[in-house]
């Protein structure tokens, strides 16, 4: 791996870890190993370095959010992606930059944050929609808020686990979401059983 590269897979675990704020340049070149000269020279400043690893992040989580977007029943694909196993203490690397002033008050760097859930958004609303078109979920439904909640559930289940350093509310969050779409799917079957009485 060459320096440029080092620098922006240091960059981006430490933004993980510790956030923009937290992470100086010392920082990077002390846990990556490359020389300030050489820091300076693929980055004129700690703001470029973070925007190509933040660029990263949302590089690593969008492939994890195609998953959606495959084969097969949705929704056992939309079961499948909230209850792939997760690192829940870690948080998600993209989400734990909305909660970094620096982050949030910079227009360019929140700019790739914004853009993944922009894309991640589409795929939910895309499998929704495809899930209600199979008769798999109500046809009353709103994807698009629909998308929201589920990822708000997700985001949101980060946070307890962060809070209270336990894995067990995020996981809880996911199957509470997936329990809340099977009653959904149940309504369905149930409401196509009663017309056909």
């Amino acid at each position: 791996m060459d320096s440029r590269e080092l620098l922006v897979e240091t960059m981006s675990d430490l933004l993980w870890e510790r956030g923009y704020a937290d992470t100086s340049p010392r920082d990077i070149r002390e846990r990556s190993g490359v020389g300030q000269g050489s820091m300076y020279h693929h980055f004129p400043s700690k703001r470029d370095l973070a925007l190509a690893a933040l660029e990263r992040n949302v590089a690593a989580l969008l492939p994890a959010v195609s998953d959606l977007d495959g084969r097969g029943d949705p929704l056992a694909r939309i079961e499948a992606y909230l209850t792939r196993p997760r690192d829940a203490l870690k948080g998600c690397k993209v989400g734990r930059m909305t909660q970094d002033p620096q982050v949030r008050e910079d227009p360019v760097l929140l700019a790739p944050v914004a853009r993944a859930f922009a894309q991640a958004h589409v795929s939910w609303v895309r499998v929704l929609r495809e899930a209600i078109a199979a008769g798999k979920l109500r046809d009353d439904l709103a994807p698009e808020r629909l998308a929201h909640t589920l990822m708000a559930v997700l985001q949101g289940g980060y946070v307890l686990a962060i809070a209270q350093q336990d894995s067990a509310p995020f996981e809880d969050a996911c199957a509470g979401a997936v329990d809340l779409l099977r009653a959904a799917a149940t309504s369905t079957s149930n409401l196509k059983n009663d017309r056909r009485k």
